[in-house]
This record gives C-alpha cells, structure tokens and sequence, in this order.
C-alpha cells in the first residue's frame, strides 16, 4: 500500500470518528445554514438600489426608475426572505412560525430601506464636508472604505434589531475583511457619521453614538474585559459617544461606563478608560524624541545602526 493512501486512510477514519463525537462540526440536523455567498451578494446588489449611478451599468433605473426598483426589490426580498427563514430554522423556529416571521422580518426590512437611504446620504455629507481631499459626494460613494463599512453596518444593523441570527455578522464581517473596519451589527450609531481612513477601526456590540462624530483610522471603542466571556452577553460594555465629537487616530476608548461627552476632541494615541466631560480637549503627552546630529559621511553599512 503506498503512503499516500496510508495517510489518506488514517486520516478519513480519524476525521470521520470526529464527525460522530462532535456535533459542532456537522451540524445539519438542526438544517442548513445561511448561504455567505447569497448574503453578500445581497449586499451589492442592495447598494446598486440605493444608489443606482454608481455600481452596475442597468440604465433602466434613470430611463424607468419604477420598473427598476420594483423589479431589483422584488428579487431582494425572496432571496432575503428565503435566507432569513433557513437562519429562523436553523435557531429552531418551527417551520410555519419561521415561515411568517422571515416574512414579516423582511417586509419592515424592505418598507425601511428609504430610511436607510437618507442616513446614508447624511453620511455621504458628513465625509465630504470632513474630509478636504474629498473631490466630490459621489468620490465618497464609490470609493471609500469607511462609507462602505457605513452602509453594510446600516444594513446589518436593521436585521440585528430584528434579532435575525447569523445573517448581520456575516454581513459586517464581510466588510470587515474588504475594508478593515469592524463595526458590529449591535452598535448604535447616529446620523451624519464619517469614519476617515478607517483601517483598523474597531466598534464594539454594545457602543452607542451619537450625531456628527468622525472617528479616524485605528480607534477602538471597546470593552475593558471580556475574561467573563458569556456572562457579560446582554451588558453594556462599550462606551458611548455623544454628538460632535471627533476621536483620532489610534485612540482607545473603553468600558460600557465610559461617557466621551459631547464637543469632544479626544487627540491620537490615547487610551482613555474613564468619561470625559463635553467641550473636552484630551491629548497624550508627546513622547520624548532623540534627534542626533547628521554625520558628515555615512557608510553604506551602517546606515541602520543606531
């Protein structure tokens, strides 16, 4: 018998031992789970309805805007409805009460996208009136990371409030991995939110914010202790972050107890554990440099020794 069969058959039979003894690992007799490809596509495809210009190349929605929406609108909501019930299953929903809520769940979803629309736009504004090398609204719209981390949170957002199980989490961490940015699906965010850069922004489940504030890239709003594990599901451990204010880069807030006042700036590099009033400014003592004197000449090989 070769060895490539040997370990071939070493291995089925250990894997499939695992199969039996751990439920985890094949879990259909609870039913399928939701399909992450179906979702994501549902994510682009919802994006290509709320701003129809941008992603595709249909000119149906500038030729018969109501044809386009009613025909994108009424594939969206099958397939939403239809992922949604395989989650309610999933959970355990018996198959006639999973049945109505997904499509119930996926009515008030679909009647809230004009809504989500208009926070949305409110977004857009705040990044271009925050960001002086934004060139134009639709710049904003097409190409920013923190925008479209924005918008699939929104989206997430309104299944999360929904309690759907499985679906927001895909959605976010979807775009976590595209942009860097993760926003859980439990956050509160207000309108007119603007995140600058955003690689390496973290949001926290239990965060609440307010309006008008901008965050800039590697701010964490984060928990002060999660070693309890299951036992803190369902506390606020997150700050909150009132109106107007702005949190630069590479800042940490936490603790659910934690109150960044409004008209706050909270300057980069921060690690901040308590709240702070409104009409704050909160820095970090700049660290000490050491700057040495430029050498005449410098050889090739030191160069790096320091």
């Amino acid at each position: 018998m070769s060895e490539k069969k040997i370990a071939i058959l070493e291995a089925v039979k250990s894997l499939t031992k695992n199969y039996c003894d751990e439920e985890l690992l094949l879990p259909q007799e609870k039913g399928n789970l939701p399909s992450r490809s179906v979702i994501i596509d549902l994510v682009r495809e919802l994006r290509s309805v709320l701003f129809p210009g941008y992603f595709g190349t249909d000119t149906s929605a500038s030729m018969f805007p109501e044809h386009y929406v009613g025909f994108r609108l009424n594939d969206l909501y099958d397939r939403l409805r239809e992922q949604i019930e395989i989650a309610l299953l999933y959970q355990g929903d018996p198959g006639e009460k999973a049945e109505e809520k997904a499509t119930e769940i996926t009515g008030r979803f679909i009647k809230r996208l004009p809504e989500i629309q208009k926070m949305l736009l409110k977004d857009v504004q705040a990044g271009f009136d925050g960001d002086p090398a934004a060139k134009s609204k639709e710049e904003i719209i097409f190409s920013y990371p923190g925008f479209y981390a924005i918008y699939i949170y929104r989206m997430a957002h309104e299944l999360y409030l929904e309690k759907v199980p499985f679906i927001p989490r895909i959605m976010s961490e979807f775009a976590h991995g595209k942009t860097g940015i993760d926003i859980n699906p439990g956050a509160c965010i207000g309108e007119y939110f603007f995140i600058d850069h955003g690689t390496g922004v973290v949001i926290g489940e239990t965060t609440k914010i307010g309006s008008n504030v901008k965050l800039y890239q590697g701010v964490t709003l984060g928990a002060l202790s999660t070693r309890k594990g299951q036992q803190l599901a369902n506390v606020k451990r997150h700050p909150t972050i009132e109106d107007n204010v702005t949190i630069y880069s590479n800042s940490t807030v936490l603790g659910g107890e934690t109150v960044i006042g409004e008209n706050t700036i909270i300057g980069g590099n921060t690690f901040i554990t308590e709240s702070i009033p409104a009409n704050t400014k909160v820095s970090a003592k700049s660290p000490e440099l050491v700057i040495k004197k430029p050498r005449a000449q410098v050889s090739v090989t030191n160069v790096w020794d320091y």
